[in-house]
């Protein structure tokens, strides 16, 4: 393991994520510098133009760095899945790391790393089964976006890059999919889902920061792990824990599935889906999660 500072490009560094871990590597004394369609706010993140679409990248991004952290992609939920719009969700992902690709083959560079984003999306709808690592993929509209994206990364083996793929559940912050549930409930509204018993594969926000650095700082951590909390949660049990740490009671029935896929369509499977994901392998790479529990990571976001 080495703390030594390491200059590090990410993409995607103007989301949650990539603001908070952007902050704790500046602080950990790294470089840090972004790929962005518009210029930089902070005045310690150098920020390099690309625009994925136009195939623009530009080529001194990659001088002098070590590590390349890949958060970008559109939002999964932002938009209606239209034909367009999941295009739109797999180009982000998939053609903006093979642009990082193509100037790596072209120029000299000193990159060893590639640390990217997946999702667990790649497992989809699998009931009460678990999934680790190994578990085949499903092949529902979420599960094709992540093999694509996954596939996109590897190439990067070709080139003798050390990969890690994290292949994120729920993350639970201030906003986002928290946000969406607590807010029925804030206002004595809220309910299960379905029937309520669909596992959500959650993390606590500080956790997925701190994965990151774990991989940052571990340079023989290569492959794909689970970013999932060790104690997944059924929407019921999440919905019940909420309520309890805002005080709040729960009285209304399930918010019937039918009605969700009529306002969702194809979309309800983010919230409908099932899926058990197991964090064996990353506590077997020596994680240490601050939140491993529901009931610690509430009460850390509501304070």
């Amino acid at each position: 393991m080495s703390n030594s500072t390491k200059n590090i490009l990410i993409t995607g560094g103007t989301g949650l994520i990539g603001r908070n871990l952007t902050k704790q590597l500046i602080a950990r004394g790294h470089i840090v510098s972004n790929l962005s369609r518009s210029p930089g706010k902070d005045p310690q993140v150098k920020t390099f133009f690309w625009d994925v679409d136009k195939g623009v990248i530009d080529s001194n991004c990659i001088n002098e760095v070590d590590i390349i952290i890949h958060l970008a992609g559109a939002g999964i939920a932002d938009k209606p899945w239209t034909t367009q719009r999941k295009q739109e969700l797999i180009d982000s992902r998939v053609k903006s790391i093979k642009l990082i690709y193509s100037l790596l083959k072209k120029n000299k560079h000193k990159v060893n790393a590639i640390i990217s984003a997946s999702a667990i999306g790649f497992y989809s709808d699998r009931g009460d089964e678990l999934m680790t690592e190994e578990s085949q993929p499903s092949n529902d509209f979420m599960a094709q976006c992540c093999i694509a994206w996954e596939n996109a990364v590897d190439e990067g083996y070709q080139l003798g890059i050390r990969i890690v793929k994290y292949r994120t559940g729920v993350v639970l912050d201030n906003g986002g999919a928290l946000e969406k549930l607590a807010l029925p409930v804030k206002f004595f509204v809220g309910s299960p889902l379905g029937n309520g018993n669909q596992w959500v594969p959650w993390i606590h926000w500080k956790d997925v920061i701190a994965m990151y650095l774990f991989a940052i700082d571990n340079s023989d951590l290569s492959g794909t792990y689970n970013m999932v909390a060790p104690n997944p949660q059924t929407n019921k049990q999440l919905t019940f824990a909420v309520a309890k740490q805002l005080h709040k009671p729960i009285w209304l029935p399930n918010v019937p599935a039918l009605f969700l896929k009529l306002l969702l369509g194809e979309m309800a499977t983010i919230i409908l889906g099932s899926t058990k994901v197991a964090a064996d392998k990353i506590l077997l790479a020596g994680f240490k999660f601050t939140y491993p529990d529901i009931e610690g990571a509430l009460k850390e976001i509501y304070g």
